[in-house]
């Protein structure tokens, strides 16, 4: 009879201590949760700060950058029609002087060249602008989604599905600055 109450008292203090094993889990996922989230909050601040920097140095880059479009295309443009205007009166002088087919089809040749390379290097110049513009949209609506984010953890309160979002937009920012940055470095 004692044996029995013995071995009742055992299993009640094991389960207990199982018990007390998955609470103490539990708390335990839930402070890393609570510091998670935390951390996360953290980066998103920092996150904000750094898109408001990013957006004040894309202004500055985009209007050095349309100075330097401006200047680059005027001066192509020059180029161009300096290019196109000799050509013109070399042909003009061979045709008139030797009046050789080959040597017009050469300058022919040179000019459609010289606007291909001409052509080249706008598209070039207007393809960065273009990504500038979307850079700039996209950190916008990054702004929006952070702030969107931050208000639904400050309504719900702490939960997986907020955290995985805010970890995208991290991410998604990262890629931004990285590809902002990558910009800047070869703004001309």
């Amino acid at each position: 009879m004692i044996c029995k109450k013995m071995m009742m008292a055992m299993v009640i203090v094991e389960m207990v201590m199982v018990l007390l094993i998955v609470v103490i889990v539990i708390v335990m996922v839930m402070v890393v949760m609570v510091v998670l989230m935390n951390v996360m909050i953290a980066v998103m601040m920092v996150m904000n700060v750094m898109v408001v920097v990013m957006m004040v140095l894309m202004v500055f880059v985009m209007m050095v950058e349309m100075v330097v479009v401006n200047v680059v295309t005027a001066v192509v443009m020059i180029i161009m029609v300096m290019v196109v205007v000799i050509v013109m009166v070399v042909m003009m002088v061979m045709v008139l002087m030797i009046g050789k087919m080959v040597m017009v089809v050469v300058m022919v040749g040179v000019m459609i060249i010289v606007l291909a390379m001409v052509t080249v290097v706008v598209i070039v110049v207007m393809v960065k602008m273009i990504v500038v513009v979307i850079m700039i949209m996209v950190m916008m609506v990054v702004k929006g989604a952070i702030m969107v984010v931050m208000v639904i953890k400050v309504v719900k309160g702490h939960s997986c599905g907020v955290m995985v979002v805010m970890l995208v937009l991290v991410l998604v920012m990262v890629v931004v600055i990285v590809v902002v940055m990558v910009e800047m470095v070869v703004i001309v």
